[in-house]
């Protein structure tokens, strides 16, 4: 008979919810809401982290000093080093190191790992991904099977296209690049230190160290009843 997931993560009795809950709050982890807070035995929680209600942590997870954890997040087998705030979000297999903020609506699947104060924003999906130190992803972005280099910044909407049907591919963002709102990085793909990528592109081949892409129609004004461009060309 396959087991149910509650089989798997046998949840604690609400008796020693409360004792696990104690003795984090008497090591000095402040605990906003210790019956709308669930820890499992197995996580680790250092004194001067912050555990907001509806936080959920579970498996092999870690949470170091000066952490903001929630509210309402879910953290399985994570590593959240010092100082970072995680609000509103799940994080699954993940790193998030040192003075990052994720959150709020991140999702961070196995593989993310989050450099030192980077900035993960709302509706923001990672996977096997790897971002080091500043980088920033505000709104709305898929990173998947990806390199992002120091101080990259993400705009909204970008997507890196990864998968082709058969096989996952990597793309690598360098230091420093800036990739424009609703850019599609069509993988394998890199974007050059210092590199520029404008808004609305579909990338499919290599920016150069401190180019621009513009990978996008023209666009085309048509005045009503004229049969002609804006310019004056024939429609």
């Amino acid at each position: 008979m396959k087991a149910s997931n509650r089989d798997i993560h046998t949840e604690p009795s609400i008796s020693q919810r409360r004792e696990a809950l104690k003795m984090l709050i008497e090591s000095g982890v402040e605990v906003i809401d210790p019956d709308r807070t669930y820890v499992s035995e197995t996580v680790q929680v250092a004194a001067g982290a912050v555990l907001f209600p509806g936080t959920h942590l579970r498996g092999a997870t870690t949470i170091a000093q000066g952490c903001h954890i929630g509210p309402d997040c879910w953290i399985e087998d994570c590593v959240i080093e010092r100082d970072c705030t995680i609000r509103y979000s799940c994080l699954e297999q993940a790193q998030v190191r040192e003075q990052s903020t994720v959150g709020p609506y991140a999702h961070l699947r196995p593989g993310a790992d989050v450099g030192p104060g980077a900035r993960i924003g709302n509706f923001i999906e990672i996977k096997n991904a790897r971002l080091a130190r500043g980088v920033k992803a505000g709104h709305v972005s898929y990173i998947g099977d990806a390199d992002v280099g120091e101080g990259a910044n993400i705009g909204a909407g970008t997507i890196t296209c990864n998968y082709d049907g058969e096989k996952k591919h990597r793309t690598i963002i360098e230091k420093g690049a800036f990739i424009g709102s609703n850019t599609a990085l069509v993988a394998p793909v890199t974007v050059g230190e210092g590199a520029y990528v404008a808004a609305g592109s579909t990338i499919t081949e290599d920016v150069p160290p401190g180019g621009l892409a513009i990978a996008r129609s023209r666009q085309v004004n048509k005045m009503p009843g004229h049969g002609v461009e804006e310019d004056g060309s024939d429609a």
